[in-house]
């Protein structure tokens, strides 16, 4: 069955939402949630409008959301893991949103026995939209994305995520490597989704996330799978098709990457703890 239409409908939710982020942006105050992570208003406005819209269309698909009401949890509404799940991260790049740094995204994404089947992240600010549905490939506006096709060389880009530390709290060697050289171009942008998405959009070689939950990831993955790219964990494990039972909002570290620059990328991260 076609998902060009749930797509479709899945780009006007975002660009909605995106205007309600928008109205906001510049004025908000930040609030606080589980484990003193920042949230606003927006968030919540923004969540509320896309899950809204996702139970008028599709009321026997589930629902995980990045927020709930009171900040004490996440939104799981999900009866059978292994049909389709929608994935909300109301605003991708909060803390940017916050400080009015525009690097921010709204996802949306579909997960159908596990796997991403279906994307979206509208880069607010920019008013970009990067789509994707499987087999209706990767869409930046009317532009068909691919991943980057060349080796790893002096003028790659590699995106990282801001916060790289281990549960012990250390940095590992392989992210300073990374910081310490000049020959691969590092990249920050602060949203996890916005960063791996340049991997789809033949932009960076890789894109790696240490400490992301399954709303920065589903979008993003389908992004990435539909135009050639590969996604797996930073060790080289599959991330897909994942387990939603019970998901509680535990951590899902991705790595993005074209598949030429890959073995390397995962060489330096198994070589250099």
């Amino acid at each position: 069955m076609t998902l060009k239409h749930d797509l479709q409908y899945a780009i006007e939710l975002a660009r909605g939402a995106g205007k309600i982020v928008q109205e906001q942006y510049g004025t908000v105050r930040r609030l606080t949630k589980r484990h003193d992570e920042a949230v606003t208003e927006a968030d919540r406005a923004s969540q509320r409008f896309i899950a809204a819209g996702l139970r008028r269309r599709f009321p026997e698909d589930g629902i995980i959301g990045e927020e709930n009401e009171t900040g004490q949890a996440i939104t799981f509404d999900v009866s059978d893991p292994q049909r389709r799940i929608w994935v909300i991260d109301p605003i991708d790049g909060t803390n940017n949103f916050i400080a009015g740094l525009g690097a921010f995204a709204v996802c949306i994404g579909l997960l159908d026995q596990g796997n991403p089947v279906l994307g979206v992240v509208l880069d607010v600010t920019r008013d970009l939209v990067y789509a994707s549905a499987r087999g209706e490939g990767a869409w930046l506006g009317n532009r068909r994305l691919r991943v980057l096709e060349t080796p790893l060389n002096e003028s790659s880009m590699l995106m990282m995520t801001s916060n790289l530390l281990d549960g012990q709290g250390r940095c590992p060697a392989w992210a300073c490597r990374w910081l310490g050289q000049t020959e691969w171009k590092v990249r920050i942008l602060g949203s996890a989704a916005l960063e791996a998405a340049q991997v789809a959009a033949g932009v960076a070689h890789g894109a790696v996330t240490m400490n992301g939950k399954l709303w920065d990831v589903a979008a993003p993955a389908a992004l990435v799978l539909e135009a050639g790219g590969l996604i797996t964990s930073p060790g080289g494990q599959n991330v897909f098709p994942f387990n939603a039972r019970g998901y509680d909002g535990a951590k899902v570290p991705f790595l993005a990457a074209a598949p030429a620059a890959q073995p390397i990328l995962l060489r330096e991260i198994r070589e250099h703890p």
